[in-house]
């Protein structure tokens, strides 16, 4: 493949990177976008990560596409301390924490710069965790499959590999903090809290989410315990 890669500085998308450029040796180009979020340590991130991969990196400021959408995650609201399942304990999705269009948009984006550039493929690392129970609408296997069907009108594939399969089934995070433990990938400089602040706060959905992954692997988040 020659795939733009959506990288936020998260892990997940952190994760897939390495996968692509390690397992894969794809030709690849990392593409960070800046829609307004909180959370602007993982910009950093995703730079360096595609600085220790030695891959292209480009980054894009999209936030006055979202001037006025209402969420948390954009500052409007306080941002949920309790687990995505403990949230949808209180009705099904989304979470609190969810972008309107926000994913379709960064998809939509990708392609275009692919595009320009000649190259077949957009990477995406949604997971199944994100898509149980409508947390995340836009990381379901239903929004992945219309997506990619979308794309490929345009000459471009969708490669969602933590929702679309893994020995049968989809990746939760638990698989993805394990392969990316596997690759030697530098956790440290990832990013997950939706807080934005210096440390990670440890109690939004995202961080505890994260903290249960690594210790399901039997470690401790690096980020969190450095």
């Amino acid at each position: 493949m020659k795939a733009v890669v959506l990288v936020s500085g998260g892990l997940d998308s952190t994760v897939l990177l390495h996968k692509m450029v390690k397992v894969y040796h794809d030709e690849v180009i990392a593409l960070t976008m800046d829609y307004g979020q909180l959370h602007k340590r993982e910009i950093q991130c995703a730079q360096y990560q595609a600085e220790v991969l030695d891959v292209q990196w480009k980054y894009l400021d999209i936030s006055p596409v979202f001037d006025g959408v209402k969420t948390p995650l954009l500052g409007d609201g306080e941002i949920p301390k309790m687990t995505y399942a403990e949230q949808l304990k209180e009705g099904n999705g989304p979470v609190k924490t969810y972008v309107p269009n926000r994913n379709m948009i960064l998809l939509s984006i990708a392609a275009a710069q692919a595009i320009a550039i000649g190259y077949d493929t957009v990477a995406y690392a949604a997971h199944m965790d994100d898509a149980a129970g409508s947390a995340y609408p836009d990381c379901s296997p239903e929004f992945v499959a219309k997506m990619d069907s979308v794309l490929k009108t345009q000459g471009i594939s969708l490669f969602a590999p933590f929702v679309t399969g893994h020995e049968g089934r989809g990746w939760t995070k638990k698989d993805i903090v394990a392969k990316g433990i596997q690759l030697h990938v530098p956790f440290e400089y990832t990013w997950s809290c939706y807080e934005g602040g210096d440390e990670p706060c440890g109690v939004c959905g995202t961080c505890r989410d994260r903290i249960a992954a690594f210790e399901a692997n039997g470690f401790l988040d690096p980020l969190m315990y450095s």
